[in-house]
């Protein structure tokens, strides 16, 4: 592989490079997406987005997301706006509605014409043994033991897995300290992304994120569904809600348990850009 073109986007400061493997070809090892990710040696992004021609039925591309650390990893609501956005910019697709395969199963991405992106993000799984995490029974709140000290936590899979802390003060919360003990909890065998949600009203959440494999950062669209929809089935949170992020906010949709749960939200192209790799 001499070289290829790739595009940087950010969806709420969470940020990409998306690359378009249906016009050109383009194969990466982990060692190679990690040194892309740095963000001293390479270009720096918090997830690579992969865009493939189809391999399913019903499908318009297939979506694959490694994480920093080179990890592939099932879903991203945030990589999932700028993958409609670089697609539709691209020529790639005139849809307004594109249904992209994804190692989470299919999702509909539905473009606004504010700019915006709608996201129908999947079904919500509250089932230990789906999410994957290791419980007895299902249950609204677990017992997790961290470091000396126990933490009433929700927990749910979007495709991913992610657990739920409610604090008092999203600004106090020890993010750095516990985000890194919880991702690589025992009981969560394929790690987990971790939530730090400070409940405004029943319509309104301050939300942090520890993704799994990245570290914090500005914005995680996976996250801020999973933290709607745990709130929602404890009895905190209304079915609609702003999820206010360090990069902005999120308007989420989860209006019947038996439908997909949606997303909407921004998306910007930071540059475009070629590597000779």
């Amino acid at each position: 592989m001499s070289g290829f073109d790739f595009t940087k986007m950010h969806g709420l400061g969470n940020d990409f490079i998306v690359i378009d493997n249906v016009s050109q070809s383009v194969s990466l090892t982990r060692e190679q997406i990690r040194f892309l990710s740095d963000r001293h040696t390479g270009v720096g992004f918090d997830q690579l987005l992969v865009v493939n021609p189809p391999s399913v039925s019903g499908a318009e591309f297939d979506y694959q997301i490694y994480n920093a650390d080179g990890d592939e990893v099932e879903h991203c609501g945030n990589g999932a706006r700028c993958f409609a956005r670089f697609v539709v910019d691209k020529g790639l697709t005139t849809s307004r509605s594109i249904n992209v395969q994804t190692q989470a199963g299919l999702i509909t991405l539905d473009l606004q014409s504010n700019g915006d992106v709608t996201v129908r993000m999947g079904l919500i799984d509250f089932k230990p043994e789906n999410i994957p995490f290791v419980a007895k029974e299902e249950s609204l709140y677990y017992a997790l033991d961290v470091d000396g000290e126990t933490y009433q936590v929700g927990s749910a899979s979007i495709g991913n897995p992610h657990v739920l802390l409610q604090v008092d003060d999203i600004e106090q919360a020890e993010v750095e300290r516990l985000g890194p003990l919880i991702e690589s909890h025992e009981r969560f065998p394929n790690r987990v992304n971790v939530g730090f949600m400070q409940i405004i009203n029943r319509q309104h959440i301050l939300l942090r994120v520890f993704e799994r494999g990245v570290g914090e950062t500005r914005a995680c669209g996976t996250g801020a569904c999973a933290a709607v929809a745990i709130g929602h089935h404890q009895g905190l949170l209304d079915n609609t809600a702003t999820v206010t992020l360090p990069g902005g906010d999120l308007r989420v949709s989860w209006l019947n348990k038996n439908k997909s749960i949606e997303m909407t939200g921004p998306c910007s192209t930071v540059f475009e850009g070629h590597t000779r790799m």
